[in-house]
């Protein structure tokens, strides 16, 4: 309880502190689409995020998409992860390290950041570490095969939260060939659940696979030194990733099979991925391999139990890395650190049109970097307040896309707005520079600019028609 406690409360402090990033606008948008929109979307892209979109279309519809809510499955479940961290290191090692494993776990800056961002990775994480905790159990009494299926119905939703974090399966793998030297028949039981639970995702495999090189294509291919800095990244705190490493190392005179399988589904994952980006698409990216953050706070969990001898040294330590990665803590709570490096002001963006919006105005939002930025300036606008966008000729909903069709002549789309607001990204002092040419051109051709507001990460100008 405890741990779980923890978590939320750090996760739940400024939740909706940073405005929203690329990818939580982009929950946004399909969440709030109808099933069928997005079912017929997730044809042409996005077919690997299917659950977690088909689970925020049920949740916003109950719960509304305000940040806060929008990321509030994300911070229950890092919640629930830290509690399963604490039943694992007890059920390894002893109550004092479960205790220590949650708790530092709620300490990590990387649980915060992403137990308070509106996309699946925290479930996946819940989701995989649920799955190594329903190991075990079958482990314990391997004929019960009730058990087992289990285990292959949580390794299903692994795959259908994210097909890559199934690589948690390789430090499985190696934990049951070493159990099994002293045991018959856990291998191939584990081989045939395992089976079981990755059969029930082959539909998503084989379409997530067709849309991999899309999506994934500006992923770079990773060098032997990735997989070192990967690591600071994975615990958003280089600081923070070697006190935890630092623990775990403490807990080698534990039992032989308990560190074999919390290193192996530490260690094991990020190398898979890193073997398989070197063909042609790169999936080694940090995000995917935070499955791997809790088996890391279980080893540590041991080795700071094995170390302090009392639970007011537990404290002390505690209390010292709380202090350590505070710095990171606030960093995670920062305006645009679910934009970064784009660093776009879109709630600014909001607040200026509406301030000077007159009925009647128009929009042009100028894709680019950030490619989202259409959505997260109608995000923050106020409801209610919907700026005709003249340029655009099918919105992305109904072109079952993540982008909308644009008008083929710009010039025809313009019905005689007297006034039409454009945001693009970056400073440029002229902003129809950002403008595409074609787009550009009808503007000139009609419109003067009147006024610019250059923002963190965007300029807003407003156009009026020549006379």
């Amino acid at each position: 309880m405890w741990p779980a406690l923890t978590t939320l409360a750090i996760a739940f402090l400024r939740i909706d502190g940073p405005q929203l990033g690329t990818d939580e606008l982009v929950t946004s948008d399909v969440g709030r689409r109808s099933m069928g929109q997005t079912l017929a979307m997730l044809q042409n892209v996005d077919a690997v995020h299917a659950t977690y979109y088909v689970l925020m279309h049920g949740w916003m519809a109950v719960f509304g998409y305000s940040e806060t809510a929008m990321r509030m499955p994300s911070a229950l479940a890092m919640s629930g992860t830290a509690a399963l961290v604490a039943l694992i290191g007890r059920r390894l090692f002893d109550p004092r390290a479960g205790m220590c494993g949650g708790l530092l776990f709620a300490l990590i800056p990387v649980v915060s950041r992403f137990g308070q961002e509106a996309r699946s990775y925290a479930l996946v994480v819940l989701a995989a570490t649920l799955a190594t905790f329903l190991l075990l159990r079958a482990l314990d009494a391997p004929r019960r095969w009730w058990r087992w299926a289990g285990y292959a119905l949580c390794v299903a939703v692994v795959g259908l939260l994210h097909l890559i974090a199934l690589t948690v399966l390789a430090g499985h793998f190696a934990a049951v060939v070493h159990r099994s030297r002293q045991e018959g028949g856990v291998l191939w039981r584990f081989c045939l659940a395992a089976l079981a639970g990755v059969a029930g995702v082959i539909p998503v495999v084989v379409l997530g696979t067709s849309q991999a090189s899309r999506q994934l294509f500006w992923v770079p291919e990773p060098d032997l030194w990735g997989l070192a800095d990967i690591w600071p990244q994975v615990f958003a705190s280089g600081l923070c990733a070697g006190v935890v490493m630092t623990l775990a190392a403490m807990a080698r005179n534990e039992r032989r099979d308990a560190l074999l399988l919390c290193f192996t589904v530490a260690l094991l994952p990020p190398f898979v991925l890193w073997a398989a980006s070197h063909g042609d698409v790169s999936y080694f990216r940090f995000q995917y391999a935070l499955f791997t953050v809790p088996a890391w706070t279980v080893l540590a969990g041991a080795g700071l139990a094995r170390v302090a001898r009392s639970w007011l040294t537990v404290a002390v330590v505690l209390t010292a890395v709380g202090l350590l990665v505070l710095p990171d803590q606030r960093r995670m709570r920062g305006e645009f650190e679910h934009d970064v490096p784009h660093n776009a002001d879109y709630k600014a963006a909001a607040r200026t049109i509406e301030k000077y919006y007159r009925s009647g105005d128009a929009a042009v939002y100028v894709k680019g970097a950030p490619w989202m930025l259409d959505q997260g300036v109608r995000y923050y606008l106020r409801p209610g307040l919907k700026p005709r966008e003249v340029f655009v000729a099918k919105p992305a909903a109904e072109n079952n896309e993540l982008f909308p069709v644009y008008c083929p002549a710009p010039v025809a789309c313009l019905s005689g707005e007297r006034r039409i607001w454009v945001v693009v990204p970056g400073n440029d002092p002229d902003p129809l520079n950002a403008v595409p040419a074609d787009q550009a051109r009808a503007l000139r051709a009609q419109y003067t600019t009147s006024g610019t507001v250059p923002l963190s990460g965007l300029t807003v100008a407003l156009l009026e028609r020549k006379r």
